[in-house]
């Protein structure tokens, strides 16, 4: 049946009565909700359940019928035809991601959460996809948040925030098996169980994955640069109910993997990484409110030689969800966060930091078609240096480290649903990007020559947070002649403070008598982005679905004198490409199913070791056809970058070029 038409307050007042005390926030069974409002659900934006078209932020929710229908293998690939996304794919299994601009090898602007746990690397400040703890048949949808978000999620959400949300096994009974196969020496296997035992229930998945390297034709790159991607995931998922008002939900994962990864310097290296981790996160109803109390650690063994770090992550949060009258949503939340890793390749040393960070939310619902939104976080980091210094190191002293960086970040979104048809959302966002612990002097790179001769590669203790403000206005309509819906964005961008790379073409210390000279991190100056995007999507026919987008973005450089954004590999401007766009087109009549995807890029360009190289502008083509019988058996054939047999997407002749890939997989769901 179709959903009925429902107001904004309406909604709410449906979404408050129907949500039991005990399962709010990640806790709400997002299935019911999603049948009841025909449209994705979401808790990321403020904590409370909302529907994806209400929500004061620029989110795109990608759903689990949408995630099999891409046909990719990896959440790169199905984010990259996501309007306004840009992909650097460096490698078979390694590819970096940003939002509207900004991307470069280690991308350090995207935050990336697993039901709100972060899975971004603080070491180096990315994320290594190849090793992401799930599966992609146990992810119910991907939300992905544009621009600045450090009030609502934390601080390096800048760009955006990706959080991915799995089955809730309370909920959710998923089990599955697939396998596939196909060129590159593609193999793959996942098994996905859920059981239930009482007020028990638990979600259990293993999966393994292997594939070749793209070929390389490049002299340059060596063989001992090189990894095939391999892979192992294992993962557990447990919740149980503690009484009427309370509810526990345990996760734990285990990821192994092997691959070629692309370093901030631009150059190739072959890498191993291993991440352990475990959640716990308790909901309570109470007179007070809804309490959630929520803790986990991250720990990280990741070496690319000489490299080799180990990173612990540990985070606390306790937060307070509440109603005042029948408009008034607010939350209350502190966090706390531990983090360290050791000095490498000269260990010795441990740089790490604590921080503490009050937070606040306020939702009004003003009046039946206008919701207001702010959103406040005060972040206090206390980094910290022990250990000892390798002789011929200039600033060898603790004490130097010994700092704290304090900066509030703001949230505010305003939806004013005109008509049934018309939505206007405007937001406006201060988000704080904060040094890694890389930047902060884990990274210790030693000449062989003893000093003053040679250069060292360090860390730079008194490095400053980019600070990024954001302004978007969004027009919404609802096409029911046409069964479609299209939008039009208009914003712009500002960045603070940019915390560049290393560069040997200019020595931030200079050497004396017994230091070396060292190239390290600063803060450069400042970099502008505007744009536009608009977008549709639809249905017609029998089963027939479609979708359009495109984003045009200019960024303007401005660094401070003496600083070339070139030099310091943070020349957004000329690597970002002015135009990306998407085309996708659908079929299916619950047995047989077709879907085709086109991703398009305008030229832009890409670091050498000399400078920069031209991107011919690119279209890829991916698709899925697939077979599903009554039994729960389903057969496909999936295909990617299918236009070429090898094909320019992240570097020109210097790097390693996409290759097409073709692979049958068979799977059965019970």
């Amino acid at each position: 049946m179709k959903a009925p038409k429902l107001t904004a307050a309406a909604g709410l007042t449906l979404l408050a009565t129907l949500i039991a005390p005990s399962v709010r926030a990640q806790s709400i069974d997002y299935g019911s909700l999603e049948q009841l409002f025909g449209e994705p659900v979401t808790t990321s934006a403020t904590g409370s359940p909302q529907r994806s078209t209400e929500v004061p932020v620029d989110m795109t929710i990608i759903s689990a019928e949408e995630i099999k229908r891409s046909g990719a293998t990896d959440i790169p690939t199905i984010l990259s035809r996501v309007a306004g996304v840009d992909i650097l794919p460096f490698s078979a299994g390694a590819s970096e991601l940003s939002v509207r601009g900004y991307n470069q090898a280690r991308s350090p602007r995207m935050l990336v959460l697993i039901n709100g746990r972060q899975v971004y690397l603080d070491h180096f400040g990315y994320t290594d996809w190849y090793t992401l703890p799930v599966a992609l048949g146990e992810i119910r949808q991907i939300e992905l948040v544009r621009g600045p978000n450090s009030a609502l999620f934390g601080f390096n959400a800048v760009s955006g925030v990706i959080n991915i949300i799995t089955y809730n096994p309370k909920y959710d009974d998923v089990d599955s098996a697939s396998v596939a196969t196909g060129s590159l020496n593609y193999g793959s296997a996942t098994i996905i169980s859920t059981a239930r035992l009482g007020a028990l229930s638990a979600r259990i998945s293993l999966a393994s994955e292997q594939q070749d390297e793209w070929q390389n034709t490049n002299s340059a790159i060596t063989a001992a640069q090189l990894r095939d991607p391999r892979s192992v995931r294992a993962g557990i998922d447990a919740a149980m109910d503690l009484g009427e008002h309370s509810n526990l939900r345990v996760e734990a994962s285990y990821t192994n993997s092997s691959l070629t990864e692309m370093l901030s310097g631009y150059s190739y290296v072959a890498s191993r990484v291993k991440s352990k981790s475990v959640k716990a996160t308790l909901n309570s109803d109470t007179r007070f409110g809804n309490i959630q109390a929520q803790g986990y650690i991250n720990k990280l063994d990741s070496s690319a030689l000489p490299l080799h770090y180990y990173n612990t992550i540990t985070v606390g949060s306790l937060q307070d969800l509440f109603k005042v009258g029948a408009g008034h949503t607010i939350r209350l939340a502190l966090e706390y966060r531990a983090n360290k890793v050791n000095t490498t390749s000269t260990m010795g040393g441990q740089i790490s930091y604590m921080v503490y960070a009050p937070s606040a939310m306020w939702t009004w619902q003003a009046a039946d078609k206008l919701s207001l939104t702010a959103a406040v976080r005060y972040d206090s980091l206390r980094l910290h240096r022990s250990g000892s210094f390798p002789a011929g190191v200039p600033n060898a002293d603790n004490a130097l480290w010994d700092r704290t960086i304090q900066e509030a970040s703001y949230n505010f979104g305003a939806v004013y649903a005109a008509t049934d048809k018309d939505t206007l959302r405007l937001t406006a966002a201060r988000g704080l990007q904060a040094p890694t612990l890389v930047e902060l002097g884990s990274r210790q790179v030693l000449p062989t020559t003893p000093a003053p001769t040679g250069l060292a590669n360090l860390g730079n203790p008194n490095l400053r947070p980019a600070i990024v403000t954001n302004y978007e206005a969004t027009y919404d309509r609802a096409l029911p002649q046409w069964r479609a819906r299209a939008s039009l964005k208009l914003f712009m961008q500002q960045t603070d403070d940019v915390k560049s790379g290393t560069s040997r073409k200019q020595i931030d210390i200079p050497a004396t008598a017994t230091t070396w000279g060292v190239f390290s991190y600063v803060n450069i100056g400042e970099s502008e982005m505007k744009g536009a995007e608009i977008a549709a999507q639809g249905k017609f026919g029998e089963g027939f679905r479609w979708s359009a987008d495109t984003t045009y973005v200019e960024i303007e450089d401005k660094p401070l004198a003496g600083y070339n954004p070139v030099v310091r590999l943070v020349a957004y401007g000329m690597t970002a490409p002015k135009w990306r766009s998407n085309l996708s087109l659908g079929w299916s009549n619950g047995t047989w199913s077709a879907d085709g995807y086109v991703h398009a890029v305008s030229r832009f360009n890409s670091y050498i070791s000399t400078g920069l190289e031209p991107v011919p502008g690119y279209a890829s083509l991916g698709g899925r056809l697939a077979w599903k019988g009554e039994s729960g058996l389903e057969v496909s054939l999936n295909g990617q970058n299918l236009l070429e047999e090898r094909q320019m997407q992240a570097k020109a002749a210097s790097g390693l070029m996409v290759q097409r890939r073709v692979i049958l997989q068979i799977g059965k769901a019970w």
